[in-house]
């Protein structure tokens, strides 16, 4: 199959503007990214599509094509279509331009999860992580998802899903883990994705996912215990990647 890793990258992040550029651990924090991206075997082709020249020059110096993206995208599945627009693509591996610390054998795992996928089961594929001992998992910037028992996604929130109604109630298997900011999608699917109109769901919880099962998509949400990257959402997370990518 034919793989294109994409990295979207604005500048006007609402919580965090200019985030891509931000310093963490000596290098700005896009950079850290794109090198975790390349290492992944899936990671052929590897573009950060962007609307602002400052990121797409420091995307060009760590070796990465930078491809220039409308502003009014408010997704970065809806920059990634953009960007791949035209291109000979399978499998779009999004890859959010915030997530420090991606581990490039879970892009290499999503990417095989759709190529093994011959019956075409599955439109999309993303991660889940252990939220770590000292996550809130109510937490808005900590988003949840429910699967049903073959691992298909049947809903994603920045809310605390599922609700446990008697309280001191206890589980086999942790209750909540965090989504992790990466998805592969089939590139037919991105393009109907990319076609739909948002949905009331997704512009209530800011998440774009929520437009793909809106309209049908089959998501295959796989589980990892070590493979959790560091999601950059706000000036707190900053400090987490800072810590996270120096070892302490």
């Amino acid at each position: 199959m034919k793989v294109v890793t994409v990295i979207p990258a604005r500048w006007g992040s609402k919580r965090l503007p200019g985030k891509a550029l931000q310093p963490v651990a000596g290098k700005p924090l896009i950079r850290w990214v794109i090198e975790s991206a390349a290492r992944a075997k899936a990671a052929r082709r590897l573009l950060v599509a962007t609307d602002d020249a400052r990121i797409a020059a420091v995307a060009r110096e760590a070796g990465a094509e930078a491809v220039m993206t409308g502003p009014e995208h408010t997704t970065g599945s809806d920059r990634c279509a953009e960007a791949v627009r035209g291109l000979d693509a399978d499998v779009v591996i999004n890859v959010q331009g915030d997530e420090a610390t991606i581990s490039p054998a879970l892009i290499d795992r999503l990417a095989e999860a759709l190529e093994r996928d011959a019956e075409g089961r599955w439109d999309m594929a993303t991660a889940t992580a252990p939220l770590g001992a000292d996550a809130d998992p109510a937490s808005p910037s900590i988003v949840k998802v429910v699967c049903d028992a073959e691992g298909r996604a049947l809903y994603f929130s920045r809310a605390l899903i599922p609700h446990v109604r008697d309280a001191g109630e206890t589980f086999d298997a942790p209750l909540y883990r965090r989504h992790l900011g990466i998805y592969a999608y089939r590139a037919a699917f991105l393009r109907r994705f990319a076609e739909a109109p948002r949905c009331p769901a997704e512009r209530a919880e800011k998440l774009e996912q929520l437009r793909a099962l809106h309209i049908g998509a089959r998501i295959l949400v796989l589980q990892t215990e070590d493979e959790a990257g560091v999601g950059v959402d706000t000036a707190e997370d900053l400090a987490r990647a800072e810590r996270a990518l120096r070892g302490a």
